[in-house]
């Protein structure tokens, strides 16, 4: 949740904003999409377009120089840039959501300064919580910060850091007791430059889709940072940050499912009413229409869920059952939509000279980042257990 900006844009500031952004992803994004497929990232000109159009400090507080977006705007200006190739929205989603938050609900005064007005400016964040053996689980995290006069040395590994290879700053997870304490005590949370001697960014990753959204390891050795990198100044206060991050950053996963899911349909529907069998429109098949209007309906679904979560926590409510539903649901329903476009392709689905087959693989990995469906049961599950526990 980002506390500091429920109020949000004035609404017709915003709507005017997000009808700028429609045309904007219509006119530019799509179009530039095959570029970014061949470059393997967000072509230049169209990133200082981006940072032009102030995307990278929507949620921003307004005083630290963004637009401060309420929770449901930005959600709502995630799907609308999500119609577009994954890549726009991973390179600017870790600045505006994950870290954004991180620093807005945890940061000093100082860190809030330093770090916010450069994020809504246009510089280019990661988020290193995930290592080679610790994921879901924080208690097998690794990477080390050992207090070293008034700073720190970090020493471990990161891996599949989105944003790693083109990233100004990384706010890493680390351990700075050796123990797994209660409640996460263990961990906590650096700001850390990129260029800070010891840090070493992989090689970018093979992945199945999303090309343009570079992801790779960060290596940590011996690196020394003041005092002053120490999350909100507080050893211990890492895990929540990072799971407060988490629920924004789910609500961005699911938005960007939506929207994505939106783009996909539309392109099937197209072809549904172009492609003609047994001498008329396949759209005017029963079995093609059941697939359509199964996808229209899930669209339409977890949609709802998506505003009603993001609701929830513009009103300042503890949204982690919600936004873990609206994730895993509007993740999987955009899976679904994706499979069922294909089909109906047909053959050409299954060829890469057709859009179908590139959503296919688009969609995917957004069943497991930000928490995998299974990680979300759980999630939802214990939190059920706990509140009958807790009203028992």
């Amino acid at each position: 949740m980002l506390d500091v900006t429920r109020k949000g844009m004035d609404p017709d500031i915003y709507d005017a904003f997000i009808e700028q952004l429609d045309r904007f992803v219509r006119e530019r994004l799509i179009p530039a999409e095959d570029r970014v497929e061949e470059l393997g990232r967000v072509p230049d000109d169209i990133l200082a377009e981006m940072r032009d159009m102030g995307l990278f400090g929507v949620t921003m507080p307004e005083e630290y120089g963004g637009a401060g977006m309420n929770v449901s705007q930005y959600i709502g200006f995630v799907q609308a840039l999500a119609y577009a190739a994954p890549a726009f929205r991973s390179i600017l989603s870790i600045n505006v959501g994950m870290v954004n938050s991180a620093i807005s609900n945890f940061g000093t005064e100082e860190q809030k300064r330093e770090w916010l007005p450069k994020l809504a400016g246009g510089m280019v964040a990661a988020f290193g919580l995930t290592e080679p053996d610790s994921g879901s689980d924080s208690a097998a995290m690794k990477t080390r910060a050992v207090k070293s006069g008034n700073g720190y040395v970090l020493n471990g590994t990161k891996r599949y850091i989105t944003n790693a290879p083109f990233a100004d700053m990384i706010l890493v997870m680390a351990r700075t007791n050796a123990e797994a304490l209660p409640k996460n005590a263990h961990v906590s949370a650096f700001l850390v430059p990129r260029n800070t001697t010891g840090v070493t960014i992989g090689k970018p990753d093979g992945k199945m889709g999303q090309a343009g959204a570079q992801i790779a390891d960060v290596i940590l050795e011996d690196v020394h940072v003041g005092g002053e990198a120490l999350l909100g100044g507080e050893e211990g206060i890492g895990f929540r940050a990072a799971m407060t991050s988490l629920n924004n950053g789910r609500l961005s996963v699911a938005g960007a499912s939506v929207g994505y899911a939106k783009r996909i349909l539309d392109t099937g529907l197209k072809y549904a009413t172009e492609r003609k069998a047994f001498g008329e429109p396949i759209a005017n098949f029963q079995l093609i229409q059941a697939m359509l209007a199964d996808s229209k309906a899930e669209i339409y679904a977890a949609d709802c869920m998506v505003k009603d979560a993001c609701a929830r926590a513009d009103r300042g409510e503890n949204v982690i059952v919600e936004a873990a539903a609206a994730k895993m649901f509007a993740s999987e329903m955009c899976g679904r939509v994706a499979d069922r476009v294909v089909q109906i392709h047909g053959g050409a689905g299954y060829l890469k000279e057709y859009l179908a087959e590139r959503f296919y693989r688009d969609v995917r990995i957004y069943r497991i980042y930000e928490g995998t469906t299974q990680i979300l049961q759980l999630v939802i599950a214990k939190n059920m257990l706990r509140e009958v526990g807790a009203n028992a």
